[in-house]
């Protein structure tokens, strides 16, 4: 905290220039809206000024950024590969290399000798060894070579394996250039179509490429197809979809054999196929938005018939799972293969020739059922099973997992052990096994394959980690009261030399936003945070997805005042119950986490002493106001259309933390930043600063740092990454007193 014998270099004002506008008979007067200009030298000179203040404030920062950086380095081992995946004939991995910012991706060919284990067990590859018969596919450092960003936005091989489509983004913007890649050769094709969107997709003849480009608002809007080795400005459109609020999106279907486009929303979407993605044929609608459901299509070969497999919120707020003819066709005649479900919600469908894979959410994780697709929609369907099932619950033997001690079942209300999350990862279409992943808050992430007939299980690999011994912390859940009465869950972990007395500094990490689940993860710069004595905490607050759709809608729209409540009731539990110290509380969050983070700094300013505010949506009725800006009508059905409605313009303004900025003592207050971002504009924190400082009654610093190479994610590369976590780590820790380690690196 800075004392009042620290003195701070003046910060940049910049000069104010009024523009008004007029909503609802409402006006609001923006004197920073001229920031906006990108282009302008003015306000490129003003970022640098930014950054460079917030240099220069931070600068007895830096020993401890960098001691933070060098731990977050120690305890990762840079030279490390993913377990290979089988598919048409090859193993594909990717490797990183110590020293090197980006992963290669790579494949070895496979063997097939008869023998289904031996064929689909994936060989032993040793990390740092090279690799007999490997075929560099991409090498994102050679890619990354003199650029100032790079960014992956996709790779798909043909079928039979000789050429790569892949899209590379070099500013940040997610607008990408796809290329193709002739791997008989190594060398790129002539063909070169800029302004891509991700995940571009090969037709199964291989001939053609399916791309998608955006809109001026960054939406992604038209399907396009190319033909290899002819001119792009000859692309043929696929697809259009004109409705501003719709994102449109195309995937293969889980033989490759099918096209399926979606279009949708935060509430409703509408589902085509392209059926064998032939050139001489049109795709089909078959799920259409009138039906106002959520939902998601599989198409699927049972007993020589096609069919789609539908997982929808038809009449089932946390889904049903039914069978549908090729074609869609009536709802009312589908074929119930699960039915909806109180306690526990459907996530996402996929499937292999023999099984469905069913992701679910249950006691507010995520886990995996399948169900042998033989049988499925009859009367002799089997019932779902749930592959790791035993890594699944509560009940982990002692000394099992470090940190996840047992402590009785965790139900609503009830203190106890975190569940582990498990998810699928991939299969083959035609592999007997399932590539699911295990992990923790404190277990590193393990891959499973499971043979999907009987359930049959092998560990191909935990995340490697260095440096630490897992049995030194703890994470436990516990369940915090809101005002309205609603249980909020919470993640707590920390050293465990620490206990809940009170005197311990406390971080507090939120989203709460467009269903999204803070699920568990491992993360190694977290370790840092925890071997200074700190308590970190995750809370699952509403407009998240972790206790089914009813938690995400009652934090959103009209209701989005709960979301950001809660953080604040989830904060002063904590602290009541001894997890933190009052005084010494810090809250994280990114995006729409950052909007959180702009609304509890103007609720609840005293309850913090730092805020780290990353990428942070800190002016949304303006941004949502204009339809022209990135992504704006997509947000209607997330937040309200503030245009067409007067109430949702006044609620809007009600929280929105640039226009809600007061005299108030606020904590010091980091925002982060990028100017390419599109998801969220520089603009927004740019304008949040100028009036935080003008505003506050606080002697604690406003900073804002501004990344001029990177997008929504910062600046690219992994040890840029860690430089990044390292910087906001090193803002929070110096705040809240804690830069002392309490425990030695092991």
């Amino acid at each position: 905290m800075t004392t009042p014998e620290q003195s701070l270099p003046t910060p940049p004002i910049a000069p104010k220039r009024p523009v008004s506008s007029t909503h609802h008979g409402d006006t609001r007067t923006d004197p920073w809206e001229w920031l906006r200009d990108k282009e302008s030298a003015e306000v490129l000179a003003h970022l640098h000024a930014e950054d460079a203040y917030a240099k220069a404030v931070t600068a007895d920062q830096e020993a401890l950024r960098q001691e933070l950086f060098d731990e977050i380095k120690a305890r990762t081992v840079e030279t490390d590969l993913s377990v290979p995946a089988r598919e048409r004939g090859w193993w594909y991995y990717s490797r990183t290399e110590e020293g090197s910012q980006y992963a290669l991706h790579a494949r070895i060919p496979a063997q097939d000798t008869g023998d289904t284990e031996a064929d689909w067990t994936p060989p032993t590859l040793t990390p740092g060894q090279p690799v007999p018969g490997e075929q560099i596919l991409l090498d994102g450092n050679a890619l990354a070579e003199g650029q100032p960003f790079f960014s992956l936005g996709g790779l798909d091989v043909s079928r039979d394996g000789t050429l790569l489509a892949y899209a590379v983004d070099n500013a940040g913007d997610e607008r990408f250039t796809l290329r193709l890649k002739d791997l008989t050769t190594g060398e790129d094709l002539a063909d070169t179509i800029e302004g891509t969107f991700y995940d571009p997709q090969l037709t199964p003849d291989g001939t053609r490429v399916i791309y998608t480009v955006v809109d001026a608002s960054w939406r992604p809007e038209k399907l396009m197809v190319h033909v290899i080795g002819t001119d792009p400005a000859e692309d043929t459109v696929l697809f259009t979809e004109t409705d501003p609020g719709m994102w449109l999106g195309a995937s293969t279907s889980p033989d490759g054999e099918d096209l399926v486009i979606n279009i949708g929303n935060a509430e409703y979407g509408e589902s085509w196929v392209w059926a064998g993605m032939d050139a001489a044929s049109q795709p089909v609608k078959v799920v259409p938005r009138e039906t106002r459901t959520l939902h998601q299509v599989l198409p699927v070969t049972l007993e020589g018939e096609r069919r789609l497999i539908v997982l929808s919120d038809l009449d089932a707020l946390n889904g049903r799972v039914d069978l549908a003819p090729a074609e869609g066709g009536d709802p009312a005649a589908w074929t119930p293969v699960l039915p909806a479900q109180d306690e526990v919600k459907f996530g996402g469908i996929e499937a292999t020739a023999t099984h469905l894979i069913v992701s679910v959410r249950e006691d507010t994780v995520p886990r995996v059922w399948t169900l042998p697709l033989a049988g499925l929609g009859t009367p002799e369907q089997a019932a779902p099973s749930a592959p790791l099932a035993a890594a699944e619950g509560t009940q982990v033997p002692s000394g099992a997992v470090p940190g996840h001690a047992p402590s009785g079942t965790d139900t609503e209300g009830t203190a106890g052990e975190v569940p582990l999350s498990v998810a699928f990862r991939s299969a083959a279409f035609e592999s007997p096994y399932l590539r699911l992943v295990r992990v923790g808050d404190l277990l590193p992430a393990e891959v499973h394959d499971v043979r999907a007939a009987d359930g049959a299980s092998r560990l191909l690999k935990t995340t490697p980690v260095r440096h630490v011994n897992l049995d030194d912390y703890r994470v436990h859940r516990e369940w915090a009261t809101a005002r309205d009465g609603a249980r909020i869950p919470l993640t707590v972990m920390h050293h465990k030399s620490v206990t809940n007395d009170g005197t311990a500094p406390l971080q507090v990490y939120g989203y709460g936003s467009y269903e999204a689940s803070m699920d568990p993860v491992f993360g190694i710069p977290r370790l840092s945070l925890l071997d200074r004595g700190v308590v970190y905490a995750v809370a699952h607050i509403r407009g998240g997805g972790e206790r089914g759709r009813e938690w995400y809608l009652q934090g959103k729209k009209l209701a989005k005042q709960n979301t950001f409540t809660d953080f604040v009731d989830a904060t002063a539990w904590l602290t009541e119950n001894g997890w933190g110290d009052p005084a010494r509380v810090a809250a994280v969050g990114g995006s729409a986490g950052g909007l959180l983070m702009g609304a509890v700094a103007n609720l609840a300013p005293e309850r913090y002493a730092a805020i780290v505010a990353q990428v942070p949506f800190v002016d949304p009725l303006t941004s949502i106001l204009d339809p022209e800006l990135p992504l704006s009508a997509l947000e209607w059905e997330e937040w309200g259309n503030p245009i067409e409605d007067a109430e949702v313009y006044a609620y809007m303004k009600s929280y929105s933390p640039y226009e809600n900025v007061g005299s108030l003592p606020y904590p010091a207050i980091a925002a982060r930043t990028s100017l390419n971002d599109t998801r969220v504009l520089y603009v927004e924190p740019a304008k949040w600063v100028q009036v935080l400082r003008e505003r506050g009654t606080g002697t604690e610093p406003i900073v804002m740092t501004i990344e001029m190479d990177g997008g929504h994610g910062g600046a690219s590369g992994r040890y840029e990454g860690w430089k990044d976590r390292a910087w906001d780590n090193a803002f929070v820790l110096t705040h809240l007193g804690a830069t002392a380690r309490i425990a030695p690196l092991a």
